[in-house]
């Protein structure tokens, strides 16, 4: 049977939810048939962390109405699975939970092979995109600032990089990058998206420079984030996109936790002052249920000398880096410089290193 480990850089594997020790067997031999491992989710609130970063995910009819229940947001490459003789699993709780095939067994087999075949490695199916999300410990610790650095640096290692805004109340990361008068669609026209985005569709619509594009809020009026709108969004970024990087909002929503859900990797952005940890411990309970790869990124000036190893021992967090005080970076970006574009300084270099840990890809400096 196909062991269940750890995920390798930029692969997913595909998810199965079920209890049915025998239903579960056989997708097993499936999917050692196909050549892919998998991971294996008792029920849906094992499964929620895991649902949409997955390439493919297959509810054994045992779980179909818990899913529901448990009202998990749609999303692609869906089966529902039943085997012939048991209570038919019907077409019709396979769209309320969002399957896009019903699939009963032993029928059913060569085309269950055939979609863990995809997902092995070497398969037809592209692996999804490194996606990274960014927090801040408290308001204005420099979290926007972090997630443009990052996608700007993405997009100069040639990666194709979506910034994505997902925090209504921020300004709109189109300011972060001196982007406003660029054309395209911002989040209030994409806000009744749900189900599956055209992802080469979704690119072209949104601003977007070289290989750097970027899904933010205008200056109307604040809008609710739909959750269908996100996991639509991300769907189609993951699929679409080499690198995708997230502004996610202090206090999460619906929408947050899908995306937060959905990062390989997250970021908590805290000043090294007592008050801005105090601050960050309750954002950092708040995420950590939603992500288990979070760390800590700590930014001076630290006036009461608080050491970036106190902040992180403090949160309970590995310490992913450090900032030191950068005034140029403050005068470029009310020029409408874009952070870190120019390779140079603290910012610069704390991200090429964070994207070549992400990518294993180098990343140019200065040019």
């Amino acid at each position: 049977m196909p062991p269940r480990t750890s995920l390798p850089p930029y692969r997913r594997l595909p998810l199965l939810v079920t209890s049915d020790g025998d239903l579960l067997d056989e997708l097993l031999r499936l999917a050692a048939a196909g050549g892919t491992e998998v991971q294996v989710a008792a029920d849906p609130a094992a499964a929620r962390s895991r649902w949409l970063p997955a390439p493919l995910v297959l509810i054994g009819s045992d779980q179909a109405q818990a899913c529901l229940r448990a009202r998990l947001p749609h999303r692609p490459r869906t089966v529902l699975v039943g085997r012939s003789g048991e209570l038919d699993p019907g077409w019709e709780i396979a769209e309320l939970i969002g399957a896009e095939h019903v699939a009963v067994l032993p029928a059913a087999e060569p085309w269950l092979v055939d979609r863990f075949t995809e997902c092995a490695p070497g398969g037809d199916q592209a692996g999804p995109a490194r996606t990274v999300a960014v927090l801040g410990g408290r308001g204005g610790a420099g979290a926007s600032v972090l997630a443009g650095g990052l996608a700007v640096t993405a997009a100069r290692a040639h990666l194709r990089t979506l910034l994505v805004d997902a925090d209504p109340l921020g300004g709109g990361l189109d300011l972060v990058l001196g982007w406003e008068e660029l054309d395209g669609l911002r989040w209030p026209s994409l806000t009744d998206a749900d189900g599956r985005v055209d992802a080469p569709a979704l690119v072209r619509a949104l601003p977007h420079r070289g290989d750097l594009v970027v899904l933010s809020w205008d200056r109307g009026e604040p809008l609710a984030l739909p959750a269908q709108a996100m996991a639509a969004t991300v769907d189609a970024a993951r699929r679409g996109r080499d690198f995708v990087v997230v502004d996610l909002p202090r206090q999460l929503d619906d929408a947050a936790v899908i995306a937060l859900q959905a990062a390989d990797q997250a970021y908590v952005v805290v000043p090294a002052e007592l008050r801005a940890t105090a601050a960050a411990a309750r954002v950092v309970a708040a995420a950590a249920p939603h992500c288990a790869t979070l760390g800590v990124i700590v930014r001076g000036p630290a006036p009461g000398r608080l050491r970036a190893t106190e902040v992180a021992r403090a949160l309970g967090l590995p310490l992913a880096g450090t900032l030191r005080p950068e005034p140029a970076l403050c005068r470029g970006l009310e020029r409408g410089e874009a952070p870190a574009a120019a390779g140079r300084g603290p910012l610069a270099a704390l991200c090429r290193r964070l994207v070549t840990e992400l990518t294993g890809l180098p990343v140019p400096g200065a040019a």
